[in-house]
């Protein structure tokens, strides 16, 4: 109830402000007629019937067909005692009197019948744009929805990604790995026992020596996919572990700076960080062709600072984009910007003809604090 008294009240306010607008424009009008008609003489008949068809005008296109009715028999009134005699106030219309007034009326009313449809069509026009608005507003949350659950969805993805990393690395250290431990022994056992026949040990010994070697990949590939240490020391141990065996393997001297009291952090911002190391690693040696790389790691009371740089060929600017636009998650650019992203910090690269740098930044609260001999969880 209280909410109906104050839409009739405002819809009485919003009347009377347009009879009101109308009535002003036509005093005004009226006024400045009365005003031109001595200055013009014999013309100022003409600006009178003029500026009271110009009130009429604005009352038809801005204040409704009450409000212009109103003005246009007010506007004849007004036009009608303007021109009489004064000493016949009242006189006898005449047949050119009546066909003139009918004139006035019909041009009156046509004057009210195109502002009212103007009028009409700039309300049809204001609520179009309304609901256009609504709908974009409408559109706009649900493309906002839809953004936030693709990246709650690209987080587990990677989340799983990094679990079955870890699946595959513990099983093939467990089972294929000790596997071949045995495998080792009783070939070591079996190559002592016949050392004397020597065609059948060296059979052995090439055997062992595979044997070995398989050993050795396997638990490479293990250590790569996700190594033990970075849950058992830390982020630098595993980064030192890390570069020392791409250094050796792909000849690039690597330049590894990282504070001995660095400490642990979150297992996910460890895995984040490393994972930034080894795809940065991994494009210099496929890509930039640069004989040497550097890696700064520092520690603020805020932030955790990764920079990792090299001196080869650089990233035009766009092929820069269509790397970090392309991809699926967890590969190249695109997914180490994710994994920075989703910590709640942020990934930069900048590239030239000589060099390419990738920063990355990681912010550090109070529940990222953990002691340097801790265990990540």
């Amino acid at each position: 109830m209280a909410a109906n008294t104050t839409l009739s009240a405002l819809a009485r306010s919003h009347a009377l402000l347009r009879y009101t607008a109308a009535l002003l424009v036509l005093v005004a009008a009226v006024a400045l007629g009365r005003t031109l008609a001595p200055v013009l003489g014999d013309s100022g008949g003409f600006v009178a019937y003029a500026v009271a068809f110009l009130a009429l005008a604005f009352s038809a296109w801005y204040c409704g067909v009450g409000p212009s009715i109103l003005v246009a028999v007010l506007a004849l009134a007004a036009l009608r005692l303007s021109f009489v005699h004064p000493l016949h106030p009242f006189p006898m219309p005449t047949p050119g009197s009546i066909l003139g007034m009918l004139i006035l009326v019909a041009i009156s009313a046509a004057i009210i019948w195109l502002g009212e449809g103007r009028r009409r069509e700039n309300e049809a026009l204001h609520r179009a744009q309304g609901e256009l608005e609504d709908h974009v507003k409408e559109r706009t949350l649900e493309l906002d929805a839809a953004n936030h659950g693709l990246r709650e969805l690209t987080a587990r993805l990677m989340q799983l990604q990094d679990e079955e990393r870890r699946r595959i690395a513990r099983e093939l250290h467990d089972s294929i790995g000790q596997n071949l431990a045995a495998l080792t022994m009783n070939l070591t056992k079996v190559g002592a026992e016949i050392e004397r026949l020597s065609q059948s040990a060296r059979t052995v010994n090439d055997s062992l020596t595979l044997a070995e070697e398989m050993h050795k990949e396997i638990r490479t590939v293990s250590y790569l996919l996700h190594p033990p240490l970075l849950d058992e020391l830390g982020l630098a141990s595993a980064l030192r572990w890390y570069v020392e065996g791409f250094a050796e393997r792909s000849k690039i001297q690597v330049d590894l700076d990282i504070p001995d009291d660095f400490g642990r952090l979150p297992q996910e911002m460890e895995t984040a960080l490393f994972r930034t190391v080894q795809e940065c690693l991994t494009n210099i040696h496929r890509h930039s062709g640069s004989p040497v790389a550097a890696i700064h790691l520092a520690r603020a009371a805020h932030e955790i600072h990764l920079k990792i740089e090299d001196r080869g060929a650089g990233i035009s600017p766009e092929k820069l984009d269509e790397v970090s636009s392309g991809g699926t998650p967890g590969v190249g650019i695109r997914g180490m910007r994710e994994r920075m992203r989703q910590l709640g910090g942020s990934l930069a690269i900048q590239s030239a003809e000589r060099g390419t740098i990738v920063e990355a930044r990681l912010p550090v609260t109070q529940s990222s604090e953990l002691p340097a001999s801790g265990i990540a969880a």
